[in-house]
């Protein structure tokens, strides 16, 4: 079993309000394998971002915990530590007075031992970024390669992405998942990235966590999430409508169709069994799985993080 470089164990942020309390992250246990390629999934205001800060030490959890490589970011001692450990992206990726090559050079200093002018050469070439053009007239996807390749030629244990396609064009954004895959995870480097793009992370990710009006609401490896879920239509009488395995069921006359989740096998031979005919079962993509559980859960919660009496 691989080592965790990120865990969360009930981990819940309430921000108070006019209109109340409103839990932004709800009890949130995630475990990022070492070594992995971690993709958070969710919806602009899902709790993507505030999970980050709250793992940064940004900002303090209302209860839970979490650890990066077994430091606590609530901790101010452990926090130093931590922060030498990660590069980190944040969502507002905005610097004043800066060009990127007097970013690189600050970063130098603060990352001596771990600093590769190397790779930051590399990405800049790849991300065709003009280095020396001031921060403030460069385009949102420029902007956005000049935090990456800061992060990137760091060469941290653990880089956490929020949001780092924003601006990228397809040709940028294919340079940016090969450098992701090619020179951060080839020596055991561990990423977390936080996006609502899920083809774009699909195509990186190995491990997937989905996360929805602040719960998780799966995470396992990818292939295993792939691999669990299933849409088949049956025709037959009385058919069931709700069980174990059933995501969600749609019905017209003697036909239904399934969206199964967890042992869709079984699930189909049992049908067989009681005198069903399966007239299609095909798996599912990751967007239409994360589809079909935030429409789940919209269905269970009828407003968006609350705190219930």
């Amino acid at each position: 079993m691989n080592a965790l470089a990120i865990e969360t164990h009930s981990l819940t942020k309430v921000f108070s309000g006019i209109r109340g309390a409103t839990r932004a992250v709800d009890g949130l246990s995630i475990s990022v394998p070492e070594g992995s390629i971690y993709g958070l999934l969710g919806r602009n205001s899902a709790g993507k971002t505030t999970t980050i800060r709250m793992l940064m030490g940004l900002a303090r959890p209302t209860s839970g915990s979490s650890r990066i490589f077994g430091l606590d970011p609530t901790s101010e001692r452990e926090r130093v530590a931590m922060l030498r450990l990660v590069g980190y992206v944040p969502e507002d990726k905005t610097l004043l007075g800066l060009t990127a090559r007097k970013l690189f050079e600050l970063n130098r200093c603060f990352y001596p031992e771990t600093w590769s002018d190397d790779l930051a050469r590399k990405a800049v070439e790849r991300l065709e970024l003009p280095i020396d053009t001031p921060f403030l007239k460069l385009s949102m996807g420029n902007k956005t390669k000049s935090a990456l390749i800061t992060a990137i030629a760091q060469r941290s244990r653990l880089l956490i992405l929020d949001e780092p396609t924003t601006g990228l064009d397809p040709v940028s954004l294919d340079a940016l998942l090969g450098l992701l895959v090619e020179d951060c995870t080839a020596d055991g480097r561990t990423i977390l990235v936080s996006s609502h793009q899920l083809a774009e992370i699909e195509q990186i990710s190995d491990h997937i966590g989905i996360l929805d009006r602040g719960k998780l609401l799966l995470e396992d490896r990818l292939d295993q999430i792939l691999s669990s879920f299933r849409r088949v239509t049956a025709t037959g009488t009385a058919l069931p409508k709700i069980g174990p395995a059933i995501l969600s069921a749609r019905s017209e006359g003697n036909s239904s169709q399934y969206i199964l989740q967890g042992d869709p096998n079984s699930f189909v031979a049992g049908l067989v069994s009681d005198g069903a005919t399966v007239a299609d079962s095909a798996p599912l993509s990751l967007n239409e799985i994360f589809l079909e559980l935030c429409r789940s859960q919209k269905a269970e919660e009828p407003a968006f993080g609350e705190v219930q009496p």
